[in-house]
């Protein structure tokens, strides 16, 4: 009897287990789900102004193509959350039949200890059997023994009815889980019409803009120049702040040598008149203490730098996005182009679509560095956190000025808007100063998803 209620915890506890992960896995799916739920809503959003426009735009092209990209990607979900809905439906159905063959095998041991206690139901009949033993010991170990079957039947009677608890709980489950399958069946089945419209769309548009070819080229090289332009402009003014700040650093020491070098000599000018006349005056040379490297005084503005490098370092992946709603339509590096074959574009940000005109916003706690403005191009801000610099570019007025204290979130511009586009593009870029050396990072593993 020991062994079988040892064998049902045990089962018991695995079962548990299981459904710990299993119920693990379908939560991460389901955040999933909710993600790109959200992000085909912002998409939808900005495809629903822009198509008031008649002629499609490579703005739109590519916000589409997200919409597009996001939906296949909940479809993939679905049928994810499908798969681990079944195999959870096939684990509950398998574990309803353990639990049924388990709970008939304790019926039956339970009528055997029933029968063996009818068999035995005289307290004369107990006595009889203790008294029947050959000495005192032997008695002892009859009594204990009727004790443990009593026992035993009344643990029987508690484990068969978990068991029949157990057995409700997993059909009740069980039915959830169809459910739940049926509800993400339904749910796939809209998603997979909205896709082959938004295809539908997408290929439209492709014709679209193929006529204008040649448009397109010429609009990729003006944007090329522009690009190039803004990198150069970019690392010129990132520059300009180092060597400003080098120019700062070399003062400030200049200035405490100097400091140094006068309480150096007003101390040996107070040692001479102090000494008795006719002793020999002992004093030490001014020069050898000037020659001493003095203590290096870390001032409050150092250590808050140091505080916001640490801090902007510790919130990688977690950045609020530039902008309130938007879509990434072209991401950092070497990107294809959506059109033209064999063109490809180098990005040294992201750029994200989002509304006409919309407020671009501070991602960290920083200070305003520089403001730039490049003809056609729009207007750019710098903000510094310590070591890191973010760079905000495509603007068409600028809220903040150079020595500005930034807040998280804090509007700095609003976006320029093209002449026949529903939606304005922000440019984004972090950079990284290490060593007088200016490196650029992937703002994609540093904003949240």
């Amino acid at each position: 009897m020991n062994l079988v209620i040892k064998l049902f915890i045990l089962t018991f506890f695995l079962g548990i287990h299981s459904a710990g992960w299993s119920q693990k896995n379908s939560e991460k799916l389901r955040k999933e789900q909710e993600r790109l739920e959200k992000s085909i809503s912002v998409t939808k959003g900005l495809l629903k102004k822009a198509k008031l426009n008649t002629e499609a735009t490579l703005s739109e092209l590519r916000v589409l193509e997200n919409q597009v990209k996001y939906r296949e990607e909940l479809l993939k979900n679905f049928d994810s959350q499908i798969r681990s809905t079944e195999l959870k439906i096939d684990q509950k159905k398998q574990q309803i039949i353990d639990l049924e063959e388990k709970l008939q095998h304790l019926i039956y041991q339970y009528k055997e200890l029933l029968l063996y206690a009818y068999k035995h139901r005289s307290k004369e009949g107990q006595w009889m059997y203790i008294f029947a033993a050959k000495n005192y010991n032997e008695a002892v170990k009859r009594k204990k023994y009727l004790i443990k079957i009593a026992e035993l039947q009344r643990k029987q009677k508690q484990i068969i009815v978990q068991h029949q608890r157990l057995i409700s709980n997993e059909k009740t489950e069980l039915e959830k889980e169809k459910q739940s399958k049926i509800s993400i069946a339904e749910q796939k089945k809209i998603e997979k019409e909205d896709l082959l419209v938004d295809k539908k769309e997408q290929e439209i548009n492709y014709d679209k803009l193929k006529k204008a070819e040649n448009k397109l080229a010429a609009e990729m090289k003006l944007i090329e120049n522009k690009k190039i332009i803004l990198k150069q402009r970019i690392k010129e003014a990132i520059s300009a702040e180092l060597a400003a700040e080098e120019s700062r650093r070399k003062a400030n020491e200049r200035k405490n040598t100097q400091k140094n070098n006068t309480n150096v000599a007003t101390q040996n000018t107070t040692n001479s008149k102090t000494n008795v006349k006719g002793e020999k005056s002992v004093t030490t040379s001014s020069n050898s203490i000037a020659s001493e490297t003095p203590k290096k005084t870390i001032t409050i503005s150092e250590t808050r730098e140091v505080e916001l490098n640490q801090n902007f370092e510790s919130n990688r992946g977690r950045l609020p996005w530039p902008v309130e709603r938007g879509t990434i339509t072209e991401g950092y590096g070497r990107q294809p182009h959506p059109k033209l074959k064999e063109i490809y574009t180098n990005n040294n940000g992201v750029d994200i679509s989002t509304h006409r005109n919309a407020n671009v916003r501070s991602v960290f706690d920083g200070e305003v560095t520089s403001v730039l403005s490049i003809p056609g191009a729009g207007k750019i801000v710098i903000i510094k956190h310590g070591n890191y610099r973010t760079v905000y570019s495509n603007l068409q007025e600028v809220y903040v000025g150079v020595g500005s204290k930034i807040k998280t979130k804090q509007a700095v511009g609003s976006l320029l808007s093209i002449d026949g586009e529903a939606l304005s593009i922000s440019h984004f870029e972090i950079h990284q100063v290490s060593n007088g050396q200016i490196n650029r990072m992937n703002p994609s593993s540093w904003i949240t998803r």
